[in-house]
C-alpha cells in the first residue's frame, strides 16, 4: 500500500500561512488534497501538519491530517512522523509538495509506477529540458541518470558539461532532465534515511537527497512531461493561474 503525505507547515519566510492561501475561493492545501485523492495509486492521503488551524481546516473540508513536531528539519522527517503516526501496512510513502495547488494526479500515478515490484528504495519524478534559460537556470536542480534511469547526481550547476559546444546549444546536443520535487520512499528506507548524518554534498548543493546518494542509496527517477508549478510568494497566484489560463 502507498500512503501520500503532504506536509502543510504554517510558517515561510516568503509566504507565512501558504497552505491557508485562497486561490479563488479553496485554500491551497485542500486544492493539493483534492488533486492528490484523484490518484488511482494512493491507499490514502493525509496532510502532515505542525499548526492547529490548519489541522482544523483540513479537518473541515473532509480531508484528514496529523499533527506533527514543529521542530523537523525536512518535509522528509515530518514525513516519516506522519507515515508513523497513520494506521496502515505502508510499503511507501509519496512526499507530495504542500505548494502545488494544481498538481496532476498523472505525476502521482508514474512515480508510483515504478515501486511495483518492491524493489525500489527512492524514487522521484524528472522532467526533460528543451530550453537554454531554463538549463541555465541555477534555481532548476539538474540530475544525470545511469543506464537503469537511476540518479547518479544532482546538481544546480548544468551537468554534463559539453566539451567543443556552445553553451547556447547544449540543450540541443544531449538529454537533459530536471528534477521535479516529488519523492517515493520505502517505509524501512524512510527510516534509515532520516537517521542519516548531514553529508558534505547535501551542505555544498544544500539538496537532501545528496545525502542519500552519499550514502549508496539509489534512486529511481521517471520521467513525466506535466511541469509543476510551485507557489512561493503571495504573487506566484495569479502568475500560476494566468500560466494555466484559469
Amino acid at each position: 500500500m502507498i500512503l501520500g503525505i503532504i506536509p502543510a507547515r504554517f510558517a515561510s519566510t516568503r509566504f507565512p500561512g501558504k497552505p491557508l492561501a485562497d486561490i479563488r475561493g479553496k485554500s491551497m492545501v485542500q486544492r493539493v488534497y483534492e488533486q492528490s485523492i484523484k490518484s488511482r495509486s494512493l491507499s490514502e492521503v493525509v496532510v502532515a501538519t505542525d499548526d492547529e488551524r490548519i489541522y482544523e481546516h483540513v479537518l473541515a473540508f473532509g480531508g484528514r491530517a496529523v499533527m506533527t513536531d514543529t521542530d523537523h528539519p525536512s518535509g522528509t522527517d515530518r514525513c516519516r512522523e506522519a507515515m508513523e503516526r497513520t494506521e496502515g501496512d505502508w510499503r511507501y510513502v509519496i512526499n507530495i509538495q504542500g505548494d502545488e495547488p494544481f498538481i496532476s494526479p498523472g505525476q502521482i500515478d508514474s512515480l508510483a509506477a515504478v515501486l511495483e515490484d518492491g524493489t525500489a528504495e527512492l524514487a522521484t519524478l524528472i522532467i526533460p529540458v528543451n530550453d537554454h534559460d531554463v538549463l541555465f537556470d541555477m534555481g532548476e536542480v539538474k540530475v544525470v541518470l545511469n543506464t537503469e534511469s537511476e540518479a547518479l547526481y544532482f546538481s544546480r550547476m548544468v551537468i554534463p558539461y559539453i566539451k567543443g559546444v556552445d553553451q547556447k546549444e547544449w540543450h540541443l546536443h544531449h538529454h537533459y532532465f530536471r528534477h521535479v520535487g516529488m519523492y517515493a520512499y520505502r517505509a524501512d528506507v524512510l527510516r534509515k534515511i532520516t537517521n542519516l548524518p548531514v553529508s558534505s554534498l547535501e551542505k555544498a548543493e544544500s539538496l537532501e537527497q545528496l545525502r542519500w546518494l552519499e550514502h549508496g542509496l539509489k534512486i529511481k527517477c521517471a520521467v513525466t512531461d506535466v511541469d509543476s508549478h510551485c507557489i512561493d510568494t503571495p504573487e506566484d497566484i495569479e502568475k500560476v493561474l494566468r500560466m494555466m489560463a484559469l
